[in-house]
């Protein structure tokens, strides 16, 4: 990754010499007292692209002059909405376009996959995840349990760190599928863990888990954006993700989901919609569900365009830069972020990072574990401009984009961290950490 310095010199010359600078131009900074914030709250909700507005506008412009007709005549015909973010979606994720497609929210969707995914039998019913997976996916897997009358402290299988560590070994987690082979329906976990910030290796889950004769899918809210996938190539039977983290399209904007190209034409069970009826009759408005191949076929409703415009215009943004770019950036910045704490902290008095320290197990975000004082820290940075996110019991998450932050932006998040610490040492009557040259 090339050595770092801990100066806003350096700072300064990386993003003098960073290819990916203009992007930041492309995106609306929120200020704090009149100043640019240091925004490291991507990874819950991304800034909004500069040209958002002109996306969404444009499609309130075809409805004034269009009306109902807008879904044939639109400079986007609504009718097609869903396919026009396919392309986009399919790099993002390592797909094909036929597995991939924009729909409703991100927990609507995992209960959807899991109709089809999950179906347990007397012998086979187990979910094996990970422990402390995002409130709603755990709130979705109970009642998904819960519906087909088993017990979720029983049928559902939380897979912890060992003692002493703060996240998953790979190993762990396929010793754990093949332990309990004869009785798991579904694997599934989170791509990116959202409170470690731990990107799990998807292919080997994957693997194992079919090895045992489970299904296997992923949430990928805090992973599509972020880090490098291959849902195809790793086999992956389904996923889900919203779009609102790294893919900057908006408060509560459109999710998406992923099926794997093998069960395309199959006859899995599903809740079905007339928007996944066959296209070419689904205005006959006949009894007989026929879903159209793919992934299309789950979807149940007729598209939100306005949101859909939103989606459309940072995923143009993605295309122009690509993932490959992006992820170049994300792991130097990540590591100088991380260069910067440990130097800050090296005997983790005030606080340690629970996230991987390999670039190959994270992606952008990095989990400050506060040993004190870490409501108060964190307060003290918001006044400060800084825009981070703040996890009970005591982690500080901080998610350096690569699409709009700064190495200098990095830098100062470091400084401001130093000097809240000193602040609340001396109330405190601790000794404070050393000052860096």
């Amino acid at each position: 990754m090339g050595a770092f310095e801990a100066s806003l010199a350096f700072a300064r010359h990386c993003d003098r010499s960073d290819p990916l600078r203009k992007y930041r131009s492309m995106f609306y900074i929120p200020p704090v007292a009149g100043k640019p914030s240091v925004y490291l709250c991507g990874n819950s909700l991304g800034l909004q692209p500069r040209q958002t507005k002109r996306f969404v506008e444009e499609e309130l412009a075809d409805w004034a002059k269009w009306g109902v007709e807008g879904h044939f005549h639109a400079r986007r015909p609504w009718l097609h909405y869903h396919t026009f973010s396919k392309k986009a979606l399919a790099r993002l994720v390592g797909a094909k376009p036929i597995e991939v497609v924009a729909m409703n929210h991100l927990t609507v969707n995992l209960h959807l996959m899991m109709i089809s995914f999950y179906q347990p039998t007397a012998e086979r019913y187990k979910i094996i995840t990970e422990h402390g997976a995002f409130s709603s996916d755990q709130y979705a897997f109970e009642s998904q349990v819960q519906h087909h009358g088993f017990d979720p402290r029983d049928a559902i299988i939380e897979l912890q760190p060992r003692a002493g560590e703060h996240h998953l070994r790979t190993r762990d987690i396929l010793d754990a599928i093949a332990q309990h082979s004869a009785q798991v329906a579904l694997v599934i976990f989170g791509g990116v863990q959202y409170y470690t910030g731990q990107f799990f290796n998807i292919s080997a889950i994957t693997e194992a888990g079919h090895q045992a004769g489970a299904f296997v899918g992923f949430d990928l809210a805090h992973a599509i954006g972020n880090v490098p996938l291959s849902l195809h190539k790793s086999g992956v039977d389904f996923a889900v993700w919203c779009s609102y983290k790294y893919l900057n399209s908006g408060p509560g904007g459109i999710a998406g989901a992923f099926v794997h190209e093998r069960h395309a034409h199959g006859a899995l069970p599903r809740l079905s919609g007339w928007w996944g009826h066959d296209a070419r009759n689904r205005f006959k408005m006949e009894k007989g569900f026929s879903p159209m191949t793919g992934i299309d076929g789950w979807q149940l409703s007729n598209f939100p365009v306005l949101s859909g415009a939103a989606h459309l215009a940072s995923l143009a943004l993605f295309d122009q830069v690509g993932m490959s770019a992006l992820r170049k950036k994300s792991v130097r910045l990540t590591g100088f972020l991380e260069y910067l704490l440990r130097s800050l902290d090296p005997e983790e008095k005030h606080f340690s990072i629970i996230t991987p320290r390999r670039s190959a197990e994270r992606g952008c975000q990095l989990s400050i574990y506060t040993h004190h004082n870490g409501r108060q820290l964190f307060e003290f940075l918001t006044r400060k401009g800084v825009v981070a996110d703040w996890r009970e019991p005591n982690v500080i998450r901080v998610a350096p984009v690569p699409f709009y932050n700064t190495f200098e932006d990095v830098f100062r998040f470091s400084i401001w961290l130093h000097e809240g610490i000193k602040r609340l040492d001396r109330k405190q009557g601790e000794a404070p950490i050393q000052k860096r040259s």
